[in-house]
């Protein structure tokens, strides 16, 4: 039988990246996404070239809207694993963050993925052994300024994972987020190359993440070589954080 992932925000560069790890794996995949239709489309075509013997299906919700996880809920059908790779940042000062941005962080990173899931829980039972899987934040952990915000959703994301690992874990349900640190993504475009420069000598490793690195850590511990981990931070971030 097939199995069958939810990747959320597969039009993302770590979206992206972990839909194609996941189908050299096996998967199939429900390709998350609010915006970037022509991006999935493409993905899509993509996997499916690769893989025909799997499924790819399009879905679509906007998670900064209260009903967004309801209406993603209705689109999925049987279901193995969901990960929660889609994001949205914010950067200034929290005097300088409009009440607006602040309720769709919340949207975005907390409260849809736990309404999601409180949705979706009954498909992952079924299977012996499910996962559900966060893309957290190292500002999650270590706090970040001019990010105070999406750092505290991201901690509030951390707790959950923390919370939702013990209740869900007679359900067979592995519940696990990593955590990235400074990974080349679209999302860190508004660093200069200096900054950069001056974020890598903080660094042990000296250099960014790739989104493949992200991927691969996700496919491992979705891969039931793991499955004894439940309930952790998993920190990918070079030894910036530790």
């Amino acid at each position: 039988m097939k199995k069958f992932a939810l990747v959320l925000g597969a039009s993302g560069s770590i979206g992206s990246a972990i839909c194609r790890r996941l189908a050299q794996d096996g998967w199939s995949l429900y390709l998350h996404y609010n915006q970037n239709d022509e991006k999935v489309t493409t993905l899509q075509k993509e996997l499916t070239l690769d893989f025909c013997d799997q499924e790819f299906i399009p879905v679509h919700a906007n998670f900064s809207v209260e009903d967004g996880a309801a209406k993603l809920s209705t689109q999925i059908f049987a279901l193995q694993a969901i990960i929660f790779a889609g994001g949205h940042a914010y950067y200034g000062l929290v005097e300088d963050t409009p009440p607006s941005e602040m309720e769709k962080l919340w949207r975005v990173h907390v409260q849809n993925p736990i309404r999601l899931l409180a949705l979706l829980s009954n498909k992952l039972r079924k299977n012996d052994v499910s996962y559900c899987l966060f893309i957290g934040s190292i500002w999650g952990e270590a706090g970040a300024a001019f990010e105070s915000v999406y750092a505290a959703v991201k901690g509030a994301q951390h707790a959950f994972v923390k919370s939702y690992a013990k209740e869900a874990a007679s359900s067979g349900i592995r519940v696990n987020s990593i955590a990235p640190g400074l990974i080349e993504t679209v999302m860190n475009h508004h660093l200069s190359e200096e900054e950069k420069l001056e974020i890598y000598e903080e660094i042990p490793l000296a250099r960014a993440g790739e989104a493949r690195e992200v991927a691969n850590m996700v496919a491992f511990y979705i891969s039931g070589q793991a499955d004894y981990v439940t309930g952790q931070i998993i920190r990918l971030n070079g030894g910036w954080y530790i």
